[in-house]
């Protein structure tokens, strides 16, 4: 068997609605959108803008415009971390997050003087209520936290955290590479302001795509400047969605998949998808809870965690338990620090790591019993 169990990288496989949208994009249309007025720039205009309309449906966006297309969730990170905070502001974040949340903070830090609050989480990587109340204070420019964490697949309160956010008139960014198509996700209900996913994870795109949807009232200096098809005759950069932070020709062939993953993943339906990934989550759970020399790490609880599960078998390296699943067993998964150094420090797992098993919506219970078989072997 080859069993592909590294889903909270990039997803696989795709679905093939995806690949047929993408095939089609380069055999049949070809141009530019925004660029000229010729067919097949205007068919290229029309996939961006049914593109942008799937996305915002998929986030509860009111309008389309308010979603940027951008090559990852690093790149949406950065474009709003960088374009709000400025020189001695301060920011509030958490301590389960990915290295593009915290580098870009770092270097804000370094270079700019931004103050980094960091709330404490417990060792499940679930958020410390007390220490977030005391951190968010009335100076705050910023509150940055990740929906799910990469590591453990802790689900954050972010509907509470927009709560405290929109009570204190503080901008609310939320990193949703590893929570969008996966659990629902809504703008509007939870007070989020900005949020930066990728198109290659649980949306089902290609690698190369994303997304930052900005609300209404955010005015976000762009992170980079250029054509953007429309008023060529400044030069100064447009100050209207999308057009102010699109500059350059885009990933036009990954928008267009990405359009058609996100048109999947609403015709299965977000609750299903979720659904589906509890079910399996709480199987896999239990049988590695009744396996011998086995750590599990995270809420180890189906209803509290997507299904990004981190292990370790005792007196065993992670990389070594890694590399025997990939040559031995033809099973694909993650090992290190997930890029979140941060997070394993918070669970305990730092510098040695863990072993990331992340479920996708191809898997099956099949799929798991292949898995636990494996790791036994491996554990005895």
């Amino acid at each position: 068997m080859d069993i592909y169990l590294d889903n909270a990288a990039t997803t696989y496989p795709k679905p093939d609605s995806v690949l047929q949208a993408m095939e089609d994009y380069f055999k049949n249309v070809g141009g530019s959108f925004g660029r000229s007025a010729h067919k097949r720039s205007n068919e290229a205009s029309r996939l961006v803008f049914e593109s942008r309309e799937e996305i915002a449906k998929l986030v509860q966006a009111e309008d389309s415009s308010q979603i940027i297309f951008t090559s990852n969730a690093t790149e949406g990170l950065n474009a709003a971390i960088l374009g709000i905070l400025g020189e001695g502001d301060r920011v509030v974040t958490t301590s389960m997050e990915h290295n593009s949340v915290m580098r870009p903070l770092r270097f804000l830090q370094k270079e700019k003087g931004v103050k980094v609050d960091i709330v404490k989480c417990t060792r499940k990587g679930m958020l410390d209520w007390d220490d977030m109340e005391k951190k968010v204070a009335i100076d705050t420019q910023l509150i940055v936290a990740t929906a799910v964490s990469n590591v453990v697949g802790t689900i954050m309160p972010i509907h509470q955290m927009g709560m405290i956010a929109r009570e204190r008139d503080i901008p609310f960014l939320v990193d949703g590479a590893q929570a969008v198509g996966i659990i629902p996700m809504d703008v509007k209900k939870d007070n989020i302001d900005l949020l930066a996913f990728s198109g290659h994870k649980g949306v089902l795109g290609p690698q190369g795509t994303g997304c930052l949807y900005i609300g209404e009232d955010i005015d976000l200096r762009p992170l980079k400047f250029g054509g953007t098809g429309s008023r060529s005759e400044y030069e100064m950069q447009p100050d209207f969605l999308p057009d102010k932070h699109e500059s350059g020709t885009p990933n036009l062939i990954g928008i267009v998949g990405l359009g058609a993953a996100v048109k999947f993943v609403l015709e299965q339906g977000v609750e299903n998808i979720r659904r589906k990934g509890k079910e399996l989550t709480a199987y896999l759970l239990g049988k590695l809870n009744a396996m011998d020399n086995l750590i599990i790490y995270g809420p180890l609880n189906a209803d509290q965690q997507t299904s990004v599960i981190s292990i370790n078998i005792k007196l065993k390296d992670s990389s070594e338990i890694g590399d025997i699943l990939d040559k031995r067993y033809d099973i694909a998964v993650r090992c290190g620090l997930h890029c979140a150094p941060i997070a394993h420090r918070t669970i305990g797992t730092f510098p040695a790591g863990t072993v990331r098993i992340s479920l996708g919506y191809f898997n099956t219970q099949e799929d798991i019993d292949y898995l636990l078989r494996a790791l036994r072997e491996i554990a005895t």
